[in-house]
């Protein structure tokens, strides 16, 4: 079964809402324009019942299926943008300055309306369907707020899934990782507090600088010599600032990065390592150093039996030949992980025409992905919800 027939008849109706949503891209938390589009929609193509306001800007849509059910399953887009200005040229380019959807997230909303439409008009399911339009999905903890705002408390579901855009796979190919998928996230700031001085007479302080310098060069060996050799790890410094002025030895340095990592006991070593390389670098240089690590995404995990069931139904639309599981794991991060914490589902990644990477000013994704992901969502709720 290809594309579904009905989706491809209003598959340029997608591709005007999308590119819509492209030019008016708004960060996390700031979706206003594009959840009241995405509400009146929802209405417009006779949604049951359509919420809005969970979560700041999340929407959430319930469409009951033709046949008696008790059933439920959640899908789930992700709607924010990132602060990137645009380079891509479109003739539907981000009017936004220095906002830009550089992930791929207008295509995912696009995708879920398509589901959505057809849902609504054909209901060929046992039980109900929750649209789960997220905010905030860019480190911002969109999916926690949701969850903590009783997301599954009034829309239960029984299984929840989610579809990401892949410009480094062939157009139309689905992947999918059984278990731990996509790897957790902690965001950190470290900051050494010396003791200013005047750069010409740099012993009368303790120049921050050097610690933070040579605290980089040890953060590496955790990567290096505390992780098991099979175990993945990453460990990246980001960022490193201080001081104003070419005289002066400032007061402080401080240190930022990322710790992606694929269990919880990766990420505790590392954070242990991370405090006692800072507590010993402040006793031998005499300075004092504050940690804050922070735990902003959780490991992605896939159920295994639900993942299968997921590329069963994209192999309705792309082939059974182009559905298929993969042992990969995805060093990004993605807070889809937290509703998946939740409610058991699985987390797919659907290849199109574009190949710019994801989070590039250049970035941009075919429309033809738009359609094929509104028919594996759809197909998906037909064989998981098939009435009995």
């Amino acid at each position: 079964m290809p594309v579904l027939p009905r989706i491809q008849e209003f598959a340029d109706e997608l591709a005007a809402i999308r590119h819509d949503i492209h030019a008016h891209p708004e960060l996390g938390f700031e979706e206003t324009r594009t959840a009241k589009l995405v509400a009146d929609k929802l209405q417009e193509w006779g949604v049951d019942e359509v919420h809005t306001g969970i979560g700041g800007t999340g929407v959430v849509g319930v469409i009951q299926g033709k046949a008696p059910g008790n059933r439920a399953i959640g899908l789930r887009a992700d709607m924010d943008a990132l602060p990137i200005q645009e380079a891509t040229d479109l003739p539907f380019a981000s009017k936004n300055e220095g906002k830009m959807h550089a992930c791929g997230h207008d295509s995912h909303t696009a995708i879920l309306l398509g589901a959505a439409r057809y849902l609504a008009e054909t209901r060929n399911f046992a039980g109900k369907v929750h649209l789960i339009f997220q905010p905030a999905e860019e480190g911002l903890g969109g999916a926690r707020r949701m969850v903590a705002e009783g997301l599954f408390e009034r829309f239960p579901c029984d299984e929840i899934y989610g579809m990401h855009n892949d410009p480094t796979s062939p157009a139309g190919q689905v992947r999918l990782k059984p278990g731990a998928a996509m790897a957790g996230a902690t965001f950190f700031d470290l900051v050494v507090k010396g003791t200013g001085a005047h750069a010409a007479m740099p012993h009368q302080g303790q120049d921050p600088i050097i610690v933070a310098t040579a605290l980089v060069q040890q953060l590496q060996t955790i990567v290096s010599r505390n992780r098991p050799p099979a175990v993945p790890l990453v460990f990246s410094v980001t960022q490193i600032h201080a001081g104003s002025a070419y005289n002066v030895v400032p007061n402080t340095a401080t240190i930022s990065g990322t710790i992606r990592y694929f269990s919880d006991e990766a990420r505790d070593m590392t954070h242990q390592r991370v405090r006692e390389l800072c507590a010993g670098m402040a006793t031998a240089y005499g300075v004092e150093i504050e940690v804050d690590l922070r735990n902003v995404f959780d490991v992605l995990m896939n159920d295994p039996e639900l993942g299968r069931a997921y590329l069963e139904a994209a192999g309705d639309v792309v082939g059974t030949e182009n559905a298929q599981e993969t042992d990969q794991y995805a060093t990004g991060s993605e807070d889809f992980a937290d509703m998946l914490k939740v409610v058991p589902g699985a987390y797919c990644r659907v290849g199109h025409g574009g190949n710019i990477p994801l989070h590039n000013p250049g970035f941009f994704v075919d429309d033809g992905i738009l359609p094929v992901g509104a028919s594996i969502m759809a197909r998906l709720v037909e064989r998981r919800l098939e009435p009995a």
